[in-house]
């Protein structure tokens, strides 16, 4: 891969603006429509196997097992959801179709002849909010050049209806401009190396163009990512931020997804009782403040109740 050319170190780009679609476009009214069906998605998301008699430190892993499963049902849904992206019926004989080897991985195509016409793609990631990351797993790599302009990138979060066990419930996801996602994502990598004082820069695809085929290179490269850091959006503050508090906020069972994590978490497989009751104390005192003494051993007692719960 050829190393990028380095820059000065004093100079940093300035952020990069999101620029308006052609409204002439009719794809541009297509992808408002898509937008919509997107948020529209977790009142109709149909995925009815249950999920049942998982030991907590192995809630964690359900991602890769669900990961498929709800991407595919995602994307039937907004096949569904036609009413939404084509009212008028302007779109016939086009379709959404998923296939994890292609980008966008998602892409309204219609069947002809010569083969599929690409309208627009989706980059779609689910996020299960009980997984050890705490925050959306993506990588998202794409050089700005292969993500057309009506593109999109849109995370999916997801949990199980009990919190540990029951069916895949979907929250309202986060959706974007692919090829502006891309851009931001670069600023800020650059931004953050040279706050440090780095010259590192980024390669990118000289013969990037959207939808390239399975064998072309589509992917930016920092000079150097030794933590492979380089792509993961929820670091490109603000990008994701206000998604990030909202998703958090959403209750299942009634307690935040967020309070759910952070207990589920302090119960690793090395943890002993202590451990997670002096966690949980920590958790407490940051959301209550200081309490009473008499109010403390009555919580602490919870607590202790609570924590042999997850202990064999």
């Amino acid at each position: 891969m050829p190393a990028a050319r380095p820059r000065d170190v004093l100079t940093c780009p300035p952020p990069p603006v999101e620029e308006p679609l052609d409204e002439h476009d009719p794809r541009t009214a297509l992808q408002g429509g898509v937008r919509n069906a997107l948020l529209a998605v977790p009142a109709h998301f149909r995925l009815d196997s249950r999920i049942s008699d998982v030991d907590a430190h192995d809630l964690f892993g359900l991602h890769s097992l669900l990961r498929d499963a709800i991407e595919g049902e995602v994307v039937r849904a907004l096949n569904r959801l036609r009413e939404v992206w084509d009212p008028q019926g302007q779109w016939p004989g086009c379709s959404f179709e998923r296939s994890r080897s292609a980008f966008p991985g998602v892409r309204l195509v219609r069947q002809q002849p010569d083969g599929p016409w690409i309208v627009f793609g989706i980059v779609l990631h689910a996020w299960f909010l009980l997984a050890k990351e705490g925050a959306p797993d993506l990588r998202y790599r794409a050089t700005p050049a292969a993500c057309a302009a009506h593109d999109l990138i849109c995370v999916v979060p997801w949990h199980l209806s009990a919190a540990t066990a029951g069916t895949v419930r979907v929250v309202q996801p986060w959706v974007a401009s692919a090829r502006f996602t891309a851009l931001w994502r670069d600023h800020c990598w650059e931004r953050s190396r040279r706050s440090t004082g780095s010259v590192e820069g980024i390669y990118h695809p000289p013969d990037a163009q959207p939808y390239p085929a399975r064998t072309a290179h589509a992917d930016a490269y920092p000079d150097e990512d030794s933590c492979r850091e380089f792509g993961s959006l929820p670091g490109c503050t603000p990008l994701m931020d206000d998604f990030l508090a909202r998703t958090w906020r959403h209750e299942v069972l009634g307690i935040p997804a967020r309070d759910w994590y952070l207990f589920l978490r302090a119960h690793s497989e090395t943890a002993t009782s202590y451990d997670v009751t002096a966690a949980l104390q920590v958790r407490l005192y940051e959301r209550l403040g200081p309490i009473n003494s008499a109010t403390a051993r009555e919580v602490l007692a919870l607590l202790e109740e609570l924590s042999t719960l997850f202990r064999p």
